[in-house]
């Protein structure tokens, strides 16, 4: 397996390289050396030049030390602050620890929104270019891979979205759940996807649209439910054998499932030979059959449909089976479904690689013991389980909490993203109760799937049996899944370094002003201490100077 991820890879790469050979050579190489040398050395000499100003900071300092009496400033300045009384020390720490405060409450907020810091931003995106800080362009988009050569990093269409197989049914199922919590399942961009695959799916032929389909475009588009349900009416009203109104109406009207196949049937009676239609009509009466508790004709529906249109794999319709198929127990003929689907040359999913792990898992989990397996090692067979579950864990990460149930489970959403939390989700919505149905599976599975992590320390840079974990799956999961649930994050980030900071700058501040109203006198002398500290080095370094350089230097220094 891997050794064939490698060659996809190494093709990718050499790929990825030509490209970029064409796009410099596409460009002036004589204006492009002269500005990359330019920019190199700025960013060399900036060190540089700091440590110049710096000096010559200090030295106009000492040189106009006696004609703008900085000596006498000083002073009265000193006795300016002797004056003061603690209660303006006790005012200024406080105002200090409440604007750090206040700096850390947005800075905390921002973060947990966007899931950076809102200071390390702005400094990237306006203080670095200013300070040179170009990245190389000849590793920009490559990663390493697991054999440790470059490659080009995943791309946005790694991170779009795909339809749930297995989404439930908006008026006998969402609608029911929100009648009964008042809580939307359903996030508008979930449901604005779904409204586009309607329209591409039902009415892709927009050259040649009759009234009922342009009725139909309309109302798939409507953001209300009542519109899309008038709008279904109206369409039939015009014709009475539009299949695709009935197909909403099972879909929004319906309030039951048995509601809901009595009008997939009469849309399946007047499809015609409408390809989109029949298939997805067909698929939804399988899962009527199976949620009704029809089981046999399911499975035997979805298989027919398999074979009836093999060329429809991205459907996804073997998840479907697999399902059902866990349902009946008949774990022979899942095997050999995942013989023909889990293959290296046809993209993974959390049904694929789960289902490995528990069938392997179940071979054995009934009488594996922790304590037994650390004394005499593991077996064959559970090193076959653990290596499968570690292989399901890497693909998606966010799916044994919920298996687990160390997080809730909500309902899955009408679409999902591979590797995301969305994903697992929507597997463990329906999965759950197959794992629970394994005895021990789920206790081999807590003890096992934390190590996958070990395995993968930094799984953003560097994947061990797939491609790196994309790290675009937050943001797209936050789009997907309803606001009260809470976002699973794989890999946890760390907390920005202006964060700690500003923690810790409010709470030393904090300290400070309690401090110096509590011990006034105390804290006066230690502050008189701490200042002659720190300016001490100045005076050392005023006084080396005086005594290198000659008094008649100085003196014509001073002059002009």
């Amino acid at each position: 397996m891997k050794s064939s991820k490698n060659k996809r890879k190494t093709g990718r790469n050499k790929k990825g390289i030509r490209r970029n050979m064409e796009d410099t050579a596409g460009s002036n190489p004589q204006s492009l050396g002269f500005t990359e040398k330019l920019k190199s050395w700025l960013s060399w000499s900036w060190t540089y030049v700091c440590f110049i100003w710096f000096g010559m900071v200090l030295i106009m300092l000492y040189v106009l030390w006696s004609p703008l009496k900085l000596q006498e400033t000083l002073t009265s300045a000193s006795v300016f602050l002797n004056t003061l009384t603690p209660k303006f020390y006790v005012a200024l720490t406080g105002t200090s620890s409440l604007i750090s405060g206040l700096i850390l409450i947005f800075e905390w907020w921002y973060f947990r929104k966007y899931g950076t810091s809102f200071i390390e931003q702005v400094s990237v995106s306006h203080l670095r270019p200013l300070l040179g800080g170009v990245e190389s362009s000849s590793t920009t988009g490559f990663f390493t891979s697991v054999n440790g050569e470059a490659e080009p990093r995943p791309s946005v269409s790694e991170c779009k979205v795909w339809r749930n197989p297995l989404n439930l049914f908006r008026g006998a199922e969402y609608n029911r759940y929100t009648w009964v919590t008042g809580k939307e399942p359903l996030t508008y961009y979930d449901m604005n996807l779904s409204a586009q695959d309607h329209q591409t799916f039902f009415t892709g032929d927009t050259q040649q649209l009759r009234p009922e389909d342009a009725v139909m475009q309309k109302a798939w588009r409507e953001r209300n439910p009542q519109a899309r349900i008038r709008a279904a009416y109206q369409a039939i009203e015009i014709n009475h054998d539009c299949a695709a109104a009935y197909v909403l109406l099972a879909e929004e009207e319906a309030t039951t499932i048995t509601e809901a196949e009595r009008l997939f049937k009469k849309a399946l009676t007047i499809a015609g030979k409408d390809m989109n239609l029949l298939v997805y009509i067909k698929r939804r009466l399988a899962m009527c059959a199976r949620k009704l508790g029809r089981i046999k004709e399911a499975v035997k529906m979805m298989r027919d449909l398999m074979k009836e249109f093999p060329l429809l794999g991205m459907l996804n319709i073997h998840e479907n089976l697999l399902e059902a198929l866990l349902e009946l127990q008949a774990y022979a003929d899942v095997q050999a479904v995942l013989a023909k689907y889990d293959d290296i040359s046809l993209p993974k999913s959390a049904t694929i690689c789960y289902t490995s792990a528990l069938l392997k898992a179940r071979a054995v989990s009934d009488k594996f013991s922790p304590e037994a397996a650390s004394r005499r090692g593991l077996s064959t067979a559970e090193m076959n389980a653990v290596e499968a579950i570690h292989r399901a864990v890497e693909f998606n990460p966010h799916v044994p909490k919920y298996l687990l149930e160390m997080k809730s489970l909500i309902l899955p959403p009408e679409h999902i993203l591979k590797r995301g939390d969305s994903e697992a989700v929507a597997y463990a919505f329906f999965h759950l109760q197959h794992w629970k149905r394994a005895e021990g599976a789920l206790n081999l599975l807590h003890c096992t799937w934390e190590g996958t992590f070990r395995i993968i320390p930094y799984p953003l840079e560097k994947g061990h049996l797939f491609y790196p974990y994309p790290g675009c799956t937050e943001t797209a999961d936050r789009e997907l899944l309803p606001s009260f649930h809470e976002v699973s994050v794989y890999p946890k980030k760390e907390l920005p370094f202006f964060i700690l900071f500003t923690a810790g700058l409010c709470s030393f501040t904090a300290m400070l002003a309690m401090l110096t109203h509590q011990f006034p006198e105390l804290m006066g002398v230690f502050a008189k201490a701490f200042f002659s500290t720190l300016f001490a080095p100045l005076g050392f370094f005023a006084d080396k100077m005086e005594s290198f350089m000659p008094s008649s230097f100085w003196h014509q220094l001073t002059r002009i």
